[in-house]
C-alpha cells in the first residue's frame, strides 16, 4: 500500500513548530555574536599576542576543531556540572555551538589579518592616520573583505547546527519537531515541514548577509589623515 501524506495532524501543532523556530532564530543569533567576537578575540591573539597566549589559543582551536560538536555539547552539558559548573539546557547549547564557531572564526579571522601587509599598516601610519583610523580602514574592513564568504559560509553552518542542540532537550526546532512526532506519528510529514522552514531560514540569513556585505563593503571616501596644520602650509607662508 502506498504511503498517504497527512499534513493535517502535523499542522495542528503549527503554534509549537513556529516557537522553535523563533528558538532557533535567537539561538542562532547568539551563538554567532557571541562566536563572533570569540573568534575575532582569539585570532588577534594569537597573531599579535604573546607567544603564551598564541598557544592557548592554538590549543583551544585544535581542540574544538577536531571533535564532534555533540561530544562538546555532551562535555558542557553533562561534564561541567562534575566540577560545579552547571547551565540550563538551552544555556549549554549556547556555550557549546559558540565555543565551535569561535575556534573556526578563529582561522578564518586568522586568514584575513595575515592578509594583510604590514607594509600598508606603515604606510597609512607614515601617512598620519591614527591607529585606529588604520585599524578600521587598512586592517578590519579589508580582512573582512577577504574572509567574508568564508565566514558567511561558516555562520549558516552554525545555523543548520543549532539542531545539534535536541540531543539535550534544548528550545530549538529540530526539539519541537520530536515533540510533534511524539503526538502525531507521522515521522516523514513532520521532518519536511522542519526541512521547508530551515530551508528558509538558510536563504533568510544569507539574504542579511549579502545586505550586511553590501552596507560593509560600499564605496568610501578615503579618510583625512590626521596632519599638523602647519604640515599642510607650504614652505614660507605667514612670512
Amino acid at each position: 500500500m502506498a504511503y498517504e501524506l497527512q499534513f493535517g495532524p502535523v499542522l495542528k501543532f503549527w503554534p509549537d513548530i513556529a516557537q522553535g523556530a523563533v528558538n532557533t532564530l535567537v539561538l542562532s543569533a547568539e551563538t554567532i555574536a557571541l562566536g563572533v567576537t570569540i573568534g575575532l578575540a582569539a585570532a588577534i591573539a594569537r597573531t599579535d599576542g604573546p607567544r603564551w597566549l598564541g598557544a592557548l589559543v592554538t590549543v583551544y582551536v585544535e581542540a574544538f576543531r577536531n571533535t564532534p560538536l555533540l561530544v562538546q555539547l555532551f562535555l558542557v552539558f553533562f561534564g561541567l556540572p562534575l566540577i560545579g559548573l552547571s547551565f540550563s539546557a538551552d544555556m549549554a547549547a549556547l556555550l557549546a555551538i559558540a565555543l565551535n564557531l569561535g575556534a573556526y572564526s578563529t582561522e578564518i579571522f586568522r586568514a584575513g589579518l595575515l592578509a594583510i601587509p604590514k607594509t600598508q599598516i606603515e604606510a597609512g601610519l607614515a601617512l598620519g592616520m591614527s591607529r585606529l583610523q588604520v585599524i578600521r580602514y587598512i586592517v578590519v574592513v579589508p580582512a573582512l573583505r577577504i574572509i567574508y564568504p568564508a565566514l558567511t559560509g561558516q555562520l549558516t553552518l552554525t545555523l543548520l547546527g543549532t539542531s545539534i542542540a535536541s540531543a539535550i532537550s534544548a528550545k530549538e526546532l529540530t526539539s519541537a519537531a520530536s515533540i510533534v512526532e511524539s503526538f502525531t506519528f507521522r515521522s516523514f510529514e513532520t521532518y519536511l515541514v522542519v526541512a521547508v522552514i530551515y530551508i528558509g531560514l538558510t536563504f533568510t540569513f544569507r539574504f542579511l548577509y549579502y545586505l550586511v556585505g553590501l552596507w560593509l563593503f560600499r564605496r568610501r571616501k578615503p579618510p583625512k589623515p590626521d596632519l599638523l596644520q602647519e604640515d599642510l602650509d607650504p614652505v614660507g607662508s605667514g612670512a
